[in-house]
């Protein structure tokens, strides 16, 4: 049997840089131990990471290195799934999951071109499975360089093979979530959404948790919410009202905003990117010490 991913809240990890614009393996071990409290496990070497914009080597050497200064048993599931050829795929993931991560995570729109038919994606995906080893596998329908969302038909195809044990969910749609998560019953293939606006509706629904790019501001908002709406439903709303208006944050110049944020957090970082240049106007630095000062607050009344 495949591992199962536990529930809960899974940010997609950034990468800092130095100035040169090489990783700052410092920072990215204050970021681990930032998360670590935080966090139900971690979505490392994503497009948050900014995993189109490393060589294949750097991106080997951070997966291992977030996996090896993880806290213990803390589950770690990584991607840096960018090459093209299905074989190049097949080779590079096997490196990557020689790392010991818990769980491989494809990216949808590698499997097949945007006009493509669904049974080619299929096709393509188990060609490359076949050739790895039987460890968790999961589906990330990542906008870039195109967002292919995956269908409750077609999701249900890649979950019945037994290998699949999460997706990061990128459709928005909490009725079409439902219908993913359906079709997933009787599998280990657990849907975790990277919207949150829809989070409360879709965790009701039966999904299994979040991973989305506000984990890099108030992932500890989010793991309440995960854990507890259920349980306390007129407290969750309000939560969840504020982590939608929140998430208008990702609208900023992300991740240059969110290297930022953390830094006021207290883990040092530069706001160096690769993948755009961008300097902050005082205007947004302002507006992430105001969601750093609201996000205090939420923290104080929910006794976080």
């Amino acid at each position: 049997m495949i591992k199962s991913i536990p529930n809960g809240v899974y940010p997609t990890m950034i990468t800092p840089f130095k100035e040169d614009k090489t990783i700052d393996y410092d920072a990215v071990l204050k970021l681990i131990e930032w998360y670590s409290d935080k966090v139900d496990g971690l979505f490392a070497v994503c497009q948050s990471s900014e995993m189109f914009f490393l060589s294949f080597e750097e991106r080997l050497e951070l997966m291992r290195f977030v996996k090896d200064n993880a806290p213990a048993g803390m589950t770690v599931i990584a991607s840096g799934h960018v090459a093209d050829t299905l074989d190049e795929q097949a080779a590079q993931a096997l490196e990557f999951i020689k790392t010991g991560i818990d769980a491989y995570v494809f990216i949808s729109n590698r499997f097949a071109e945007k006009d493509d038919k669904d049974d080619v994606f299929l096709e393509n995906v188990g060609y490359v499975i076949s050739k790895l080893p039987d460890i968790a596998f999961g589906i990330y329908e990542c906008p870039y360089p195109y967002k292919r969302l995956i269908s409750p038909k077609t999701l249900g195809a890649l979950a019945k093979t037994g290998r699949f044990a999460f997706i990061k969910d990128t459709c928005c749609d909490a009725d079409i979530m439902s219908a993913k998560i359906k079709a997933c019953e009787g599998t280990p293939l657990k849907l975790f959404n990277a919207n949150s606006a829809s989070l409360l509706l879709s965790l009701r629904h039966g999904a299994a948790g979040f991973s989305g790019v506000m984990g890099n501001f108030h992932p500890e908002l989010y793991k309440w919410l995960c854990g507890n709406f259920d349980k306390e439903p007129e407290r969750a709303e309000i939560m969840q009202s504020f982590l939608g208006l929140a998430s208008l944050t990702e609208r900023q110049i992300y991740p240059v905003n969110a290297k930022y944020y953390l830094s006021l957090e207290g883990v040092p970082m530069t706001t160096v990117t690769r993948s755009r240049t961008y300097d902050m106007t005082i205007s947004e630095q302002l507006e992430m010490r105001q969601l750093k000062t609201f996000t205090g607050e939420f923290k104080k009344n929910f006794k976080l």
